[in-house]
């Protein structure tokens, strides 16, 4: 695993100080920086698409058929790297449908998520869109309430998992 992985390097001391503290004689080698791209299918299709593989198909056993639903081309795509690795994925529909929100598990507890979901929330504002959904598994709920999702409707089984649909207004942010 490259040392710049998440959770690899740090600016903590031996001594157990807060991040950002460095003791006298501690060198910091590499700065941690979380970017996130927007793009085409086109352009960050073969990321998303490993860390979609790792996370869904490998992690949740979502089969081939149900992840690759043949959509990607028409998407807003958001690609999250770490230190220039890329660690999480999410997609913009033309209906402002957010899907394929996907963080490698070592990236998890980051940040990432949020960062992908606050882009992809800004690119359905910069289309006027009114509002924004999802379809959330149900283990996520709380994750997208943070962010100002509302669940709605009952619990439904996709591709084998509980997931519930949440909405977001951008009316009045």
């Amino acid at each position: 695993m490259p040392e710049a992985w998440p959770g690899r390097a740090s600016s903590r001391s031996s001594k157990g100080q807060g991040a950002g503290t460095v003791s006298p004689g501690v060198v910091i080698l590499q700065q941690q920086t979380l970017k996130i791209r927007e793009g085409s299918w086109d352009e960050l299709g073969a990321d998303a698409t490993e860390i979609r593989r790792e996370v869904f198909v490998e992690e949740q056993g979502v089969s081939r058929q149900e992840e690759w639903d043949g959509r990607d081309e028409e998407c807003r795509h958001f690609l999250a790297l770490w230190n220039d690795l890329p660690v999480g994925t999410a997609r913009l529909l033309p209906d402002a449908h957010i899907g394929r929100v996907a963080v490698l598990a070592n990236a998890r507890g980051l940040g990432v998520g949020a960062a992908l979901m606050r882009a992809a929330i800004e690119a359905a504002r910069r289309q006027g869109q009114p509002a924004v959904a999802l379809a959330a598994q149900t283990h996520a709920l709380d994750f997208y309430a943070r962010l100002g999702f509302e669940a709605h409707g009952p619990e439904f089984l996709d591709a084998g998992i509980p997931h519930r649909n949440m909405r977001l207004s951008l009316r009045d942010r």
